[in-house]
C-alpha cells in the first residue's frame, strides 16, 4: 500500500497540469494512518536515536518507535526529529506558485527547501501552516525538503498551553503534507457566511488579482445543479460578494443540507483560478437568559467530549476512523461533539458537516494558555481553516483557565459568522459552562435562571463511573433550566496507546486517561447504551404495560427539527424460554401505525397487537429515524417471573434425610443437598456428577446471622428445612422439597436502616465459574443510578475478570444484573439454574475488582462480597471527582425498608 502510494505520487508529480484553473494537489506524504508515505527520519534522543532510518510519514515518532512516550508532561530533554524527502515537480507547472502545506506537526517545526529556509519557524503543534516556496524550488531536477521538527517549544507558552496537560504528549509529522499549485493569480481563501434566510456572503481573499479582473461566484447542490444564477464584482485582494438565495434548504444535525460554493477569478469571461468550497445556509446565535439558537431553534447540545487518537497511532488518524466515531456518537443519540483539547482532522469536520453534527472547535490551552503573540497567530490558523464548515456553532477560547482574555476578540476577524467565543468551564460571554457540577449545582443554576447553562465537561466518566450513572437525574434537573442548552460528556474513548516499550501493552496512564464512554478500540461500556436511551429524540414514556394492554404507548418528540412522520416503528412479540436449552420464540410481528409529532410535542403511539399478545411473554418496539437507523428498542414484560411456567424436574425421587451431629442431608429426586446445622446454609450439593461447591448461604448481605435453632419436618409431601435465627421478624428461611419439583427457597428480611444493598447470598468459587447465561436484562451489569439501557432478553457471557477502564473484554462479566427470572451457572463441575419468583430482582455475579489506579471509592461502590446472590436493592456509583451521595435522588443508599421483602428461589441442579 506504502509502495503504491508513493509511485503515483510520483507519477503525478511529473504529469502535466491536468487543469490550469484547478489548484493543483500534489502529496509529498500519506493522506492518513493507512496511507502513508517513507521519509528519512532521525530522532536524536531516546529510542532508537542517533542514526538515519525512515519514518511513515503521517505519524507521531513516538508510536514508530523513537523517543520517549510522554503524559501531561515532557520529560527534561525532549527530543528533535529531522526528516527528509525529495520529490519532483512538472515542468509544465513552472508557471505556477508552489505552496507546501503541513496540516500539524508537533511542536515547532523548521522547513527547508533545497538548503534554504522556506520562511519563519512554525510554533504549535495543532494547526495548519503554508509557506510559498516557488523561489526555492527546481523544475528541472529533484527537491530536497528537510524539517526539522522539536518536541518541546522554544516558547514557553506553547508548552504551557500544549506540553503540560491532561493528555498523551506526542512529537513529529502527524497530519498530512502536500503541495498546492496554483496560478499566479489565485484564490488563497474564502469565508462564507450563509444565514438560514438565505443571505449569502463570501469574502474572498485573492493574491496578485488586476483590475480587468471579477471575482465570480455561483452556488450548486452537491449534485451538481445551479441554484441560481452566476454573481461577481470588480476584483481586489479581498472581495465581498453578496447576493440572496430563495427556497433553499438549511443545515441542522438532523437534516445536514449542503451546497457548493463555486468561486472564481475571470478575465475576459475566461476563468483563471477556480475553487469549490462546501458549505451549509445556517444560523447560530446566543440569546441572552434564553438560549442557544440555531435556525431559530432552541438547541439542546447531547453532547461528548472527543480526543483525536488511536491506540496504535495516536494523533494520526483516518477517514474510518472519523466514520466509526461520528457512527458512534450519533448511535447514542447525541447531535453535538467538543473537540477536547486542540482543532481535529479537517477530514473530522467533513464529515460532521455532512453526517451532521454540531461541533465545539476548540483552540489548545488545557488549563494555561499561549501569550498573546503566538496566541493570535493560532487563532487566525484555526479560524482560517474551520471558518466555512456549518457544523462548528461555537469557538472555544481554550479550556479551564487555559484562555488569553486578548485573545476573545480575534475570531471574529476572521469569521464573517461572528460565532460565539465561550471560555469552557467559566460563567463568561452570557454563558455558564461549568464543569462537574454536582446535583446540588444543578438545581442552584436552575432556580437563578441567568445565563444559558451548558457544561462542555459533565458526567466524568473515569472507569465505570459516571456518563450514565446519574444522568437521568441531571438531565431532568437540566432542563428545568428556563435557558437550558444542555452539555457535553466527558469523554468519548478511554486515551489509551500502546506502549513498545511495554510489550505492546495499552497504556491509560493511570486514573488519568480512561475517561471514556467507549475503550481505546471504541469498546461499548454500560453507560453507551443508558445514554442512548436517556438522550434518545424519542421517548417512549409507558414504563410499565397494564395487564388490560390496548396498543396504546406515550410517546414524546425530542427531536429539534424533525417530525415523527419522518421516523417508523417495529414491533415484535416474543415467547420467553424457560431455561438456557430453549429458544426466544417470535410469536407475532407489525409496524405502529404512523405518527404525526412535531419537536416538542406529546401523543399516543398505536400499535395493534391482536391476541397474540396474549401468547407472548414480551414486547419489543423499535424506532428508525428518517434515514431508517435504529433509535432505539424498548422492551417491556408481559409476564412477571411469577407468572411464568414453573420447571419441573426431570428425575423423581421420593425425599429421603440423613441427620448427622453438626449436618443435615436432604436426598431429594437424585440430588443431595447438605446443610450445616451450626448456620443453617447450605454447604454442598451432590448430584450423580459429584459436587457442586455452592455455600454459605442464603446469608442476608452486611448482617450477622446468629442461628438459635435448626428445623427439620415433613409438611404431608413436603419436607422442610427452617433455619430460626435470633430476630426472626427480620429474616426468615425456609427451604421446600417434594417429589418432581424443584427445591424451593422462601425467604424474608426487614432492614429499618439506611443500606448499600439488601439481598441474599452464597459462595461460590470465582475459579470454577465460566460463564452465565440468564433471562434478565442485559447483557451490561448496572447500578442503581444506572438502570436504563439493557434490554429484556437471554444473554450469554463467558466469565472475565474485566476491570472497565484498565481492561476492555466488554461486556464485564462481574456485577449486578438487573430484571433477572432465572440464571444458570456455567462451572467446571456442573452448571446450575436459579429461578427467581420477584419482579425487579438484581443478580450479582461476583464483585468487580477496584481499579488498581483509582485514588478513592466514589467508582468502586460498596458490595456484599465475591459472593453470588439476588438483591431487591443495588448500589450506586459515583465519578472521579463525586461521591454518589452528592448525584443527585437515585445515587442515595437505600433507605429503611418500609415492609418486609419475601423472595422465592428455585433450584436446579441438573434434575
Amino acid at each position: 500500500m506504502k509502495h503504491t502510494f508513493l509511485i503515483t505520487a510520483l507519477l503525478l508529480a511529473l504529469l502535466p497540469a491536468l487543469d490550469a484553473q484547478q489548484t493543483i494537489v500534489q502529496y509529498l506524504s500519506g493522506t492518513d494512518k493507512d496511507h502513508t508515505v517513507n521519509w528519512d527520519f532521525m530522532c536524536n534522543k531516546g529510542r532508537n536515536s542517533n542514526h538515519w532510518t525512515t519514518i511513515p510519514v503521517p505519524s507521531n515518532w513516538d508510536m514508530q518507535g523513537f523517543g520517549s512516550y510522554e503524559y501531561y508532561k515532557d520529560n527534561n530533554d525532549p527530543e528533535q526529529g529531522f526528516y527528509k524527502y525529495k520529490f519532483k515537480l512538472s515542468p509544465a507547472n513552472k508557471d505556477k506558485r508552489i505552496i507546501i502545506v503541513f496540516e500539524a506537526s508537533m511542536t515547532d517545526t523548521e522547513v527547508k527547501i533545497n538548503g534554504k529556509s522556506a520562511g519563519a519557524l512554525h510554533q504549535g503543534g495543532f494547526y495548519e501552516f503554508k509557506y510559498d516556496i516557488t523561489d526555492f524550488v527546481s523544475f528541472s531536477k529533484e527537491n530536497l525538503l528537510e524539517v526539522t521538527v522539536s518536541r518541546h517549544s522554544a516558547n514557553e507558552s506553547i508548552n504551557r498551553a500544549e506540553r503540560k496537560a491532561d493528555f498523551w504528549l506526542f512529537g513529529g509529522i502527524f497530519r498530512p503534507v502536500y503541495l498546492e499549485i496554483v496560478p499566479q493569480t489565485h484564490i488563497e481563501r474564502v469565508a462564507i457566511d450563509a444565514k438560514a434566510n438565505g443571505d449569502f456572503n463570501i469574502n474572498v481573499f485573492a493574491d496578485n488579482t488586476k483590475s480587468k479582473q471579477t471575482i465570480e461566484a455561483q452556488v450548486e447542490t452537491l449534485n451538481g445543479t445551479l441554484v441560481e444564477k452566476p454573481f461577481s464584482l470588480k476584483a481586489n485582494d479581498s472581495t465581498l460578494l453578496s447576493h440572496h438565495f430563495n427556497s433553499i434548504k438549511t443545515w441542522n444535525p438532523e437534516q445536514p443540507n449542503l451546497y457548493n460554493a463555486i468561486i472564481s477569478i475571470k478575465e475576459n469571461g475566461k476563468a483563471i483560478h477556480t475553487i469549490k468550497k462546501r458549505f451549509g445556509f445556517r444560523t447560530a446565535e446566543l440569546r441572552l437568559h434564553d438560549g442557544f439558537y440555531v435556525n431559530g431553534v432552541k438547541v439542546i447540545f447531547k453532547g461528548v467530549d472527543r480526543h483525536s487518537e488511536w491506540p496504535e497511532t495516536g494523533r494520526t488518524l483516518s477517514r474510518d476512523i472519523h466514520l466509526l466515531d461520528i457512527g458512534l456518537i450519533k448511535e447514542m443519540n447525541m447531535n453535538a461533539v467538543r473537540m477536547s483539547h486542540y482543532p481535529p482532522d479537517k477530514e473530522f469536520l467533513d464529515l460532521c458537516d455532512s453526517i451532521g453534527l454540531f461541533v465545539l472547535d476548540e483552540l489548545t490551552g488545557w488549563q494555561a494558555s499561549y501569550d498573546t503573540t503566538v496566541g493570535r497567530k493560532l487563532v487566525k490558523e484555526l479560524v482560517v481553516r474551520d471558518v466555512n464548515h456549518p457544523c462548528i456553532v461555537i469557538w472555544d477560547n481554550g479550556n479551564e483557565g487555559g484562555w488569553n482574555r486578548g485573545l476573545d476578540n480575534d475570531y471574529q476577524l476572521y469569521d464573517p459568522q461572528k460565532r460565539l467565543v465561550i471560555h469552557p468551564w467559566e460563567r463568561f460571554n452570557g454563558t455558564n459552562t461549568k464543569h462537574y457540577p454536582d446535583y446540588k449545582y444543578v438545581l442552584n443554576e436552575v432556580a437563578k435562571e441567568k445565563d444559558v447553562f451548558f457544561p462542555t465537561e459533565f458526567m466524568h466518566g473515569l472507569f465505570d463511573g459516571g456518563h450514565g450513572a446519574a444522568l437521568e437525574d441531571f438531565w431532568t434537573a437540566m432542563m428545568k433550566h428556563p435557558a437550558a442548552a444542555g452539555g457535553f460528556l466527558w469523554s468519548f474513548h478511554d486515551e489509551g496507546i500502546v506502549r513498545g516499550d511495554k510489550d505492546n501493552a495499552i497504556d491509560v496512564a493511570g486514573n488519568q486517561a480512561p475517561d471514556g464512554i467507549l475503550g481505546p478500540h471504541r469498546e461499548k461500556e454500560g453507560s453507551f447504551y443508558t445514554i442512548k436511551q436517556i438522550w434518545s429524540p424519542i421517548q417512549i414514556t409507558t414504563k410499565i404495560l397494564p395487564h388490560n394492554f390496548d396498543g396504546s404507548l406515550a410517546i414524546e418528540n425530542h427531536y429539534l427539527y424533525t417530525n415523527l412522520d419522518q421516523c417508523t416503528f417495529k414491533w415484535k412479540l416474543v415467547k420467553l424460554p424457560t431455561d438456557a436449552k430453549d429458544i426466544v420464540t417470535v410469536v407475532g410481528k407489525g409496524g405502529a401505525a404512523p405518527i404525526s409529532l412535531a419537536p416538542n410535542e406529546k401523543g399516543t403511539l398505536i400499535i395493534n397487537t391482536g391476541n397474540e399478545i396474549n401468547n407472548a411473554d414480551a414486547l419489543y418496539l423499535t424506532a428508525y429515524d428518517a434515514n431508517k437507523k435504529e433509535v432505539f428498542t424498548w422492551s417491556w414484560a408481559i409476564h412477571t417471573p411469577q407468572q411464568m411456567p414453573d420447571v419441573v424436574s426431570m428425575q423423581l425421587a421420593a425425599t429421603s434425610t440423613t441427620d448427622k451431629e453438626n449436618i443435615l442431608e436432604v436426598a431429594s429426586n437424585g440430588v443431595t443437598y447438605t446443610f450445616d446445622k451450626k448456620t443453617g446454609f447450605l454447604q454442598k450439593v451432590k448430584t450423580g456428577k459429584g459436587n457442586i461447591s455452592l455455600t454459605d448461604g442464603p446469608s442476608v448481605a452486611g448482617v450477622t446471622l446468629s442461628l438459635v435453632a435448626f428445623k427439620s419436618y415433613k409438611e404431608g409431601e413436603i419436607f422442610v428445612v427452617e433455619p430460626i435465627y435470633a430476630d426472626s421478624n427480620h429474616y426468615t428461611v425456609k427451604w421446600t422439597f417434594r417429589e418432581g419439583k424443584l427445591p424451593q427457597l422462601d425467604y424474608q428480611y426487614f432492614i429499618d436502616k439506611e443500606t448499600d444493598y439488601t439481598g441474599i447470598t452464597f459462595n461460590y468459587p470465582e475459579e470454577k465459574i465460566k460463564g452465565m447465561t440468564w433471562l434478565g436484562r442485559g447483557p451490561y451489569h448496572v447500578w442503581k443510578n444506572r438502570l436504563q439501557g439493557p434490554e429484556l432478553g437471554v444473554w450469554q457471557k463467558a466469565y472475565n475478570n474485566t476491570v472497565t477502564g484498565q481492561s476492555w473484554d466488554y461486556p464485564e462479566f462481574k456485577g449486578w444484573h438487573s430484571n433477572v427470572y432465572w440464571v444458570t451457572v456455567q462451572n467446571s463441575q456442573q452448571d446450575f439454574t436459579v429461578y427467581t419468583k420477584n419482579e425487579n430482582l438484581y443478580f450479582q455475579m461476583l464483585q468487580p475488582l477496584k481499579p488498581k489506579a483509582a485514588t478513592n471509592n466514589f467508582t468502586s461502590p460498596p458490595f456484599p462480597g465475591n459472593t453470588i446472590g439476588f438483591f431487591n436493592a443495588i448500589s450506586p456509583i459515583g465519578t472521579k471527582f463525586n461521591d454518589p451521595k452528592v448525584m443527585g435522588p437515585q445515587s442515595q443508599r437505600n433507605p429503611p425498608m418500609q415492609t418486609p421483602f419475601k423472595g422465592t428461589l428455585l433450584f436446579d441442579f441438573g434434575n
